[in-house]
Formats: C-alpha cells, sequence, structure tokens
C-alpha cells in the first residue's frame, strides 16, 4: 500500500495522527509537540539511536517520531519473530495484548485484522504467528519508515555520548542509545549440553523450520513453550521426537470459562486476577519493591508453559518427565545422554540431535557489540542491569529495555504489552530532557 494510501485510510476517521505528513503540533504525554521542530543532538548527529526493531524498538521509534525526536533506529524489523520462531506457532497472548504501541493508540492488531480481512478476537482466538508478524512489518511501514536495517557491530563510549560502528562501515555518533534487542542475544544453553558439537546440538531458537529432521530421531529438552511448540511441530512432520523435562507434569494455558459468579473478576493483558493487574498496570510501584522480591517474582511468575492448541501432539509424543542431564556425550554420529530419574535410577538415551528448548537468560556478557569498557562498567545483578526510573543504566544515557528490563520493572517487559509503558516513558523523558535544536 502506498504512504499517499495509508494516510488517507487513516486520516478518513477522523483521528489527527501526529505522524501523518504536514501535521501540526499535537498533544503526546501531557506536552504539546510540534513533531515539524525536529531536536537533534550536537554536531547534527541524532539525539537517540535505538538499536533493535522488534515490538519494543519500533514502539519507542513511533513515539520518538510523534515527538519530533531526532533518533536512528537500526536492526531487521520483527527479526527475532520473523526468523527464530517456528512456523505456524501460536502466540501464548490474547489478541488485544499483542499490539504494538504508536502515541494514538490507533493502528492496532485489531485494526490491522480488518483492514487485510484476517480472523481476530480480542480474547480467545489465538493469533498465528504469521498474522503477528505481518502486522509488525506494516506497523514499521506506516510509522518508523525511517528504519534502517543495518546491524550495530560495536558500541563504544566517546566524549559527546557514544559512537556506534555499522555493519557496512558506518560511523554514528549519538547523544544517547537505547538498546532493544529482544531476547536475540540470550537463548540459555544448559552447561550439561554446551560442549556437544553444533552438527548434533542447537538451541530452539535455531529453527523456523524442522522439515529437514523428518525421519530423524531428536531429543528436545524443556517443558516450557519453546520446548512444547518444537515437539509438536516436529510430530507433525514425522520425526522420532521425545521430550526430557525435570518437572514432573507439563502445563498448558488452556482457557477456562469464567463463572458467572466471577464475573467481576479483574483482567489484563498478562491474565486474570489482581496480581497480573500490578504486574501490567504498576510498573513503577514493581519497581519499588525489594530487590531480592523482584527477582523472585520475575523468575516465579508464568512458569513454563505450552499453548493449548499443541497438548494433544506433545502427548503423544514419548516423555522423559522428572529427568535431570547429568552428562552428554557424541560418540558414533549420535548423542548420548546420561539421564538421572527423580526416583534415583539412571539410564541412556541415545539420539541424531539434541535441541535445548530451555528458554532465554539475560546475560550483559553476551551483547558482544558493546565494548569492555561499557560491559565492565555497569551495575547488575546476576548480569542483569540495574536501571533507573527512565529505564538508564549506570552508564549515563544508555538505556535497555524488554526482557532486559524485566528484572527493574516486573514481568510485563517480558511480554509485547509491557511496549505501551516503555515507549511512554522513553517519549516522556526524552521531551523533557532534549533541548530543541
Amino acid at each position: 500500500m502506498r504512504e499517499s494510501q495509508r494516510n488517507a485510510a487513516w486520516a478518513k476517521d477522523g483521528v489527527a495522527h501526529s505522524y501523518l505528513k504536514n501535521a501540526g503540533p499535537v498533544e503526546v504525554h501531557g506536552d504539546v509537540i510540534d513533531p515539524s521542530s525536529r531536536r537533534a543532538g550536537a554536531n547534527g548527529s541524532p539525539e537517540v539511536v535505538i538499536i533493535g526493531a522488534g515490538p519494543y524498538g519500533l514502539s519507542i521509534a513511533a513515539h520518538l517520531r510523534a515527538c519530533g525526536i531526532d533518533f536512528r533506529i537500526f536492526g531487521g524489523p520483527m527479526q527475532s519473530w520473523r526468523e527464530r520462531m517456528p512456523v505456524g506457532m501460536l502466540l501464548k497472548s490474547e489478541g488485544f495484548a499483542s499490539t504494538l504501541h504508536d502515541p494514538s493508540g490507533y493502528f492496532t492488531l485489531e485494526r490491522f485484522c480488518a483492514e487485510n480481512s484476517l480472523p481476530y478476537q480480542r480474547m480467545g482466538l489465538p493469533v498465528p504467528l504469521e498474522t503477528f508478524t505481518a502486522y509488525g512489518l506494516e506497523f514499521q511501514q506506516r510509522l518508523v519508515p525511517n528504519l534502517e536495517n543495518r546491524a550495530v557491530i560495536a558500541l563504544e563510549r566517546s566524549a559527546d555520548g557514544f559512537l556506534l560502528w555499522l555493519d557496512d562501515g558506518e560511523v554514528v555518533t549519538a547523544r544517547r542509545v537505547v538498546i532493544a534487542v529482544g531476547m536475540t542475544y540470550f537463548p540459555h544453553i544448559p552447561a550439561a549440553l554446551a560442549h556437544l558439537p553444533p552438527p548434533s546440538f542447537s538451541h530452539s531458537s535455531d529453527h523456523r523450520n524442522v522439515s529437514h529432521f523428518k525421519g530423524h530421531d531428536v531429543t528436545v529438552i524443556g517443558g516450557g513453550a519453546s520446548a512444547l511448540d518444537l515437539v509438536a511441530s516436529l510430530h507433525d512432520i514425522g520425526a522420532e521426537v521425545r521430550l526430557i523435562a525435570r518437572s514432573p507434569t507439563l502445563q498448558f494455558n488452556i482457557p477456562q470459562p469464567r463463572p458467572w459468579c466471577r464475573s467481576w473478576y479483574p483482567t489484563s493483558a498478562l491474565g486474570g486476577g489482581l496480581r497480573n493487574q500490578f504486574y501490567e498496570h504498576a510498573p513503577m510501584l514493581f519497581r519499588r519493591l525489594p530487590n531480592r522480591l523482584r527477582r523472585l517474582l520475575v523468575l516465579a511468575e508464568f512458569g513454563p508453559a505450552g499453548g493449548a492448541t499443541v497438548k494433544d501432539r506433545v502427548e503423544r509424543s514419548e516423555l522423559l518427565l522428572r529427568n535431570t542431564i547429568r552428562y552428554a556425550q557424541f560418540h558414533d554420529r549420535r548423542v548420548h545422554l546420561r539421564l538421572l530419574g527423580s526416583d534415583g535410577e539412571e539410564r541412556t538415551v541415545s539420539t541424531d540431535h539434541v535441541i535445548a528448548g530451555t528458554g532465554y537468560r539475560v546475560d550483559l556478557r553476551r551483547l558482544s557489540f558493546l565494548s569492555r569498557e561499557i560491559r565492565s562498567q555497569l551495575r547488575s545483578v546476576a548480569f542483569v542491569p540495574i536501571l533507573s526510573a527512565e529505564f538508564e543504566s549506570s552508564i549515563p544515557d544508555l538505556y535497555f529495555v524488554g526482557l532486559t528490563a524485566a528484572n527493574t520493572f516486573g514481568p510485563s517487559m517480558r511480554f509485547v504489552v509491557g511496549a505501551r509503558f516503555t515507549a511512554r516513558s522513553l517519549a516522556r523523558h526524552f521531551s523533557r530532557t532534549t533541548s530543541r535544536k
């Protein structure tokens, strides 16, 4: 769709959008902003650089553009969702909770589905991965047209802020940097498997399509959504698949009808109950909790669980529950896993390939583009950054959002819904602390 057609479609509803061409001053987060008056950094460099173009990066960029703040954003649009999620996956979040965020709240997933005649329900109808990624790409084209599909390979501090090296050789200077890399750098690999050679071992994020495993013996490790989705996909294509998990049972998010007597029960984008309401709507209050309690809540809430649609296929596969991996060995082109059961019994499983569906774990040491100086100066707890109320790290003007901010602002930062609070907070902060050029 051409830009003129997009703008006409948006304008016909009578809604004033600050990102439309020639738009006048608008009110954003309580401040009257003229988008035509761009605010740039010193010497013509951008005031802000955003690294990452997933739901958080794109939502922040849309808000900064509306505020007239000069920025550049680097990364492949929705790259992790397009390249590191299995084909046919269904999102765990409800339709209304799977929306990226622009300042007006206009271009929602619901509107995108309506424009493209795609099925949508606010609740009760799982969102296909393909629908969500197509929506994210359209969001980028409409609201963040200045996205640069280039990678940042190095980030260093400078006298005026930061220097960024791009993969094509360009060097960019910026006063502020927002790191919105999502899960890309943080796949968690159990120590017992880390030494296995690549042909025999991989992480779930390495597989968008598993059709090449047809007829092979594949073992999946883990009990969360990544592992269970993979087991279902491998079952569908005809692989000999088994699942190994420490937990005694597997959990699935099966929608439950709400009894009439609980019609008053509060709901949120994270699920029902007052606790989930708190996580979604009060991240600043969450930040005031003791550090130890915050970490425990982030680890404990929204534990491993698969979607309801994969339950039958998973349960038709071989399940080895209550088992931990003592060690793994690659020999004669096969992986031999030594397992220890909860009853103390040991057994050995041989397989063609092992896939770790063990999720993601933030570790600042894995952000390879950060200079040694930056990594050494970042204050952290268990290699997770300590952040201010404005998402700012211990290094001034360096910000972390999304999964890396969960220990500070709560479990909502692990989901798309957290982008709303994040984008609004950063846009407000940058608007108030950036002088007009």
